[in-house]
């Protein structure tokens, strides 16, 4: 018996009420929860919010609610506190969890049953979804303003064809035990992938990323969703 657990807090910087504004015809929490409810692996999706908006609003896409108490609502606090606190008022659980989040709307309809599905055919403790990176040659700069290159060698940089592939962690869904919630971190154990199609990588943070993801959402998914 899977449980998705939506974080959404009421506070927000880069856009105001950002987990309950239009996207594409909807208020952008019901994206994930209309996901969530839609995949027949999941057996009830929660919606952990210090906002009475946000959870009207998530009561009303089918989504039940998990009122969070204001010390673990803000910008700082973890979704590890959010998730133990859920499960405090859920109650004890051995199955795994699915932690959606609410900006990473870009999810194909399967994308959920198929991570699960995956999840327990390689037996893992934890999953993440990512994407791969081999197009990308990043570079960080240090303390002193030196550039280096991190996931490649500039001196040698060989062709692409070549290289080995590297990973995205995209933010957009994670599976966990929880007892690996329990040791305070979304990650542990035997840590597995489920690997997504990097455009499906983009979240929603600033109005000029909810512009691109509309125009994703439009083109990939609209109709299928």
């Amino acid at each position: 018996m899977v449980i998705a657990i939506i974080p959404a807090r009421g506070g927000s910087k880069g856009i105001p009420k950002k987990n309950i504004i239009n996207f594409c015809g909807k208020p952008l929490i019901a994206w994930s929860i209309l996901q969530a409810l839609n995949t027949p692996e999941i057996d009830e999706v929660f919606v952990s919010s210090d906002s009475d908006e946000i959870l009207t609003i998530a009561r009303e896409y089918g989504a039940k609610n998990i009122k969070r108490p204001k010390e673990i609502s803000g910008d700082r606090d973890s979704s590890e506190s959010v998730i133990e606190h859920a499960l405090d008022v859920i109650g004890d659980r051995t199955d795994p969890i699915i932690l959606l989040q609410a900006t990473s709307p870009l999810r194909k309809p399967d994308d959920l049953s198929r991570a699960i599905h995956q999840f327990n055919d390689e037996k893992w403790d934890s999953a993440f979804s990512g994407a791969i990176i081999d197009d990308f040659l990043i570079w960080d700069k240090s303390d002193n303003g030196i550039l280096r290159s991190i996931n490649y060698d500039f001196k040698n940089r060989g062709r692409r064809q070549d290289r080995k592939p590297q990973y995205v962690e995209n933010g957009s869904f994670y599976i966990t035990k929880p007892s690996i919630i329990s040791s305070g971190n979304r990650l542990g154990g035997q840590i597995g992938i489920y690997l997504m199609e990097f455009w499906q990588s983009f979240e929603i943070d600033k109005i000029d990323d909810m512009k691109i993801c509309e125009v994703l959402m439009e083109k990939f998914l609209l109709g299928e969703t």
